[in-house]
């Protein structure tokens, strides 16, 4: 934590944003800060945005934002926070990954969100050092980049290089910059602020569904949900699935209907192809390497499944995905 002296000084932080980036995770970092200034009644953060050529930048939802010119090699600060989304190997090229390798010794903390984490990866300053990305992305990143050691956290903090899985983490981890900086309860009280009550801990997993209530509400119904998560690429039969969790496959096709009007292995099949459908969409994965992951023995079953689920092939649905000419 910071002593008083370090406290009462403005901490001065650096936002590079690509395109393509989320506005929800650029509001988890710039929200936060705003709100611990109005909290603290004294400039708590003061902040720039920059791109990686001082163009301003368009977010996934189409919103134009523009920027105070673009990352140079004479940056400095305190905290240093990347900020990308999607394609973001093309909207950074070398000469800006070469860029960021140079200024981040000018920071006390480097921070990547999301795809942020990526540049870092690609910079090689996080070789060695534990690391997280969004969930969808943990096996092709840790692949990547062998030289990390990856979690499913909501976001690690190793050193002065920090990473953060999406736009929730994202806000936990600026609370947790505010709490190192101005305490448990200004951070308590900017939690509030956006009605935030149920704050995290770094090491928390990163869910693939978001149950709401339904962890407090139904916890069997939840528990059940979570180890389907963890077994994707390997599914279990209900009665398997039953026996895991110590209940019947009666009560727990009946708990499955009650809550969320499906079967469970039903459910099951849909959030296998749901994150099936993902990888289509987002990354270059092989088709036989997405059946394999998704829990498909085979490229014929997994084609089948997803065209009865989605109207479309996997490949149609890659190439009509990213505008793309079909090929017959």
């Amino acid at each position: 934590m910071a002593d008083n002296d370090e406290r009462q000084r403005t901490v001065e932080v650096t936002l590079v944003v690509l395109p393509e980036t989320s506005v929800m995770s650029l509001a988890s970092v710039l929200d936060p800060m705003r709100a611990a200034n109005r909290v603290a009644a004294r400039p708590v953060f003061s902040w720039r945005l920059l791109s990686a050529d001082g163009r301003p930048v368009t977010l996934t939802c189409g919103i134009e934002v523009q920027v105070a010119g673009a990352l140079g090699d004479d940056a400095s600060g305190d905290v240093l926070i990347l900020l990308a989304g999607f394609n973001q190997d093309r909207h950074a090229d070398r000469r800006f990954i070469r860029r960021l390798t140079r200024v981040a010794s000018g920071f006390a903390v480097v921070a990547g969100v999301e795809s942020g984490c990526w540049l870092l990866g690609r910079s090689g300053l996080l070789d060695g050092r534990s690391a997280t990305a969004h969930w969808e992305e943990l096996e092709d990143f840790s692949t990547a980049f062998p030289a990390l050691t990856v979690r499913a956290d909501r976001f690690v903090t190793d050193g002065r290089f920090w990473t953060s899985g999406g736009a929730s983490p994202t806000l936990d981890m600026m609370l947790h910059l505010i709490r190192g900086r101005c305490g448990r309860t200004v951070a308590l009280e900017v939690a509030s602020v956006f009605v935030y009550d149920e704050v995290h801990a770094a090491a928390d997993a990163q869910p693939l569904v978001s149950l709401g209530r339904l962890g407090a509400d139904r916890p069997e119904l939840a528990a059940a949900i979570r180890l389907m998560e963890r077994t994707i690429d390997r599914p279990m039969t209900v009665a398997a699935l039953a026996r895991r969790l110590g209940c019947s496959t009666r009560k727990l096709e009946t708990l499955f209907a009650a809550a969320l009007g499906a079967a469970p292995g039903r459910y099951y099949l849909d959030l296998r192809l749901a994150a099936a459908q993902r990888m289509v969409r987002d990354s270059h994965t092989s088709m036989r390497e997405i059946a394999l992951r998704s829990g498909f023995d085979s490229l014929s079953a997994f084609s089948r499944a997803f065209k009865a689920r989605y109207a479309s092939s996997p490949r149609r649905y890659r190439q009509d995905a990213r505008g793309a000419p079909t090929v017959s």
